[in-house]
C-alpha cells in the first residue's frame, strides 16, 4: 500500500512539474534576442520588401503585423495558455520554419530515424555491456579484463563524429583502397519503396549500421564499468561471505545473490526507454546525412522555431517524467526491500 501511495503521488506530481518546466523555458525564450519576429524582418529587408523613404514606418508596421501573426502581442501567460492548452502542448501549431506543416507532422516525420537510433542503441548497449561488465568483474585484473578495458576506453575516448568519419572512410568506399560495405549517407536507398517488407528492414539496417554503432560507442564504457564495479562491490560484502561460510557455492553466491543487488544502480537508465523516440546526435546525423531528431532540434533552435521547440520540449518532458517512475518500478522489481517512505 505504501508503494502504491508513492507511485500515485509521483504520477500526480507530473502535472505541476511539467508546468514548471515548460513555463520556465517559455518565459526564457521570450527574452532571447533574434526571435522569429526579428528574423522575419531581417529576411524582408534582405529581400527588399522594406525600403524607400518611409523605412522606419514600414518596418514598424511589418513588426506589428508579425507580432500579431505569431501571437506575441498578447501577455506572456496568455501566450503560454494558447501554446500549451489551446494548441495541445504546441503540437497543433504550425511550424515557423516549415509553415505548411504542424509541429506534430514535423516531429512525426523524424520518428522512424530516432526510434531506430534510440531503441537499437538502448537495447544493444544493455545486452552487451551488462554481460561484459559481469565477465570483467569475474576476471578482475586478468588478461580479458585488461584487453577489454583498452578496447572500451579507446572507443569512449574517440569523439562520436570522429569515429563516424573513420568508419565512413574505412567501410563506405569514400577512400580508394578501403572496403565498400555500407552506403555513404542517407536513411534508405532510392528504390526503397519498391522493396518487400523484409527488404525494407534489411535496407534500413544496412544504412543505419554505422550510425548506430557510433551512437552506442559513447555509452559502452560508463555502463560496462558501472556493472563491473557494482558486482565487485557486492561480492566483497559480508552477506556473500556468509553464504560461502554456510557451504554455499561461489556460483550460488554470485549468481543467486550478488548479481541481483548489483543490478540496482543499472536500472537508473531503464526509464530512458521512454524518451528513445527523441534520441539522436546532431554530429552523427550530420556526418551520415540522416534526417533525425538531432538535426531537427538544432534547426528549430537556430531558426527560432519556437512552436516546434516547445512541442519537442513538451513531449520529452512528459516522457522523461514517466521514465523516472518506470525506473522506480524497476527498483522495486529488483529489490523488494526498498522503502519509499
Amino acid at each position: 500500500m505504501q508503494r502504491l501511495d508513492y507511485f500515485i503521488k509521483r504520477l500526480l506530481l507530473i502535472v505541476p512539474t511539467f508546468i514548471g518546466i515548460t513555463l520556465a523555458v517559455f518565459i526564457l525564450i521570450q527574452f532571447v534576442p533574434g526571435g522569429p519576429v526579428e528574423q522575419q524582418l531581417a529576411q524582408m529587408r534582405g529581400a527588399g520588401n522594406i525600403g524607400g523613404a518611409n523605412v522606419q514606418a514600414i518596418a514598424e508596421e511589418q513588426r506589428e503585423a508579425l507580432m500579431k501573426e505569431f501571437g506575441w502581442d498578447k501577455p506572456i501567460l496568455v501566450r503560454y495558455w494558447d501554446n500549451m492548452v489551446v494548441n495541445k502542448a504546441a503540437l497543433t501549431m504550425h511550424s515557423i520554419q516549415y509553415r505548411e506543416r504542424t509541429t506534430w507532422e514535423l516531429i512525426r516525420s523524424r520518428f522512424k530515424v530516432s526510434l531506430i537510433f534510440g531503441i537499437t542503441g538502448f537495447v544493444l548497449t544493455y545486452l552487451i555491456c551488462i554481460p561484459l561488465g559481469i565477465a570483467k568483474a569475474l576476471r578482475d585484473g586478468g588478461a580479458f579484463d585488461i584487453a577489454s578495458s583498452i578496447v572500451v576506453f579507446t572507443g569512449y575516448a574517440i569523439p562520436a563524429f570522429a569515429f563516424g568519419m573513420l568508419l565512413k572512410m574505412f567501410f563506405t568506399g569514400t577512400v580508394e583502397g578501403f572496403w565498400d560495405f555500407f552506403p555513404v549517407a542517407g536513411f534508405t536507398s532510392p528504390h526503397y519503396a519498391e522493396l518487400s517488407a523484409l527488404g525494407k528492414v534489411k535496407d534500413i539496417a544496412w544504412h543505419m549500421f554505422l550510425p548506430v554503432l557510433c551512437y552506442m560507442v559513447g555509452n559502452f564504457a560508463v555502463l560496462t564499468l558501472l556493472m563491473k564495479n557494482s558486482l565487485l562491490e557486492q561480492i566483497g560484502k559480508d552477506y556473500i561471505r556468509t553464504v560461502l561460510a554456510k557451504g554455499g557455492s561461489s556460483r550460488r553466491a554470485i549468481w543467486g545473490h550478488a548479481l541481483r543487488n548489483s543490478m540496482i544502480p543499472i536500472v537508473t537508465g531503464i526509464g530512458g526507454i521512454m524518451t528513445v523516440m527523441f534520441a539522436g546526435s546532431v554530429l552523427i546525423e550530420k556526418v551520415f546525412e540522416i534526417p533525425g531528431m538531432g538535426l531537427l532540434s538544432l534547426e528549430v533552435i537556430v531558426n527560432r522555431d519556437y512552436p516546434t521547440f516547445m512541442a519537442i520540449l513538451s513531449l520529452t518532458s512528459i516522457l522523461g517524467l514517466i521514465g523516472n517512475i518506470v525506473s522506480d518500478m524497476a527498483y522495486v522489481l529488483i529489490d523488494p526491500r526498498i522503502n519509499f517512505e
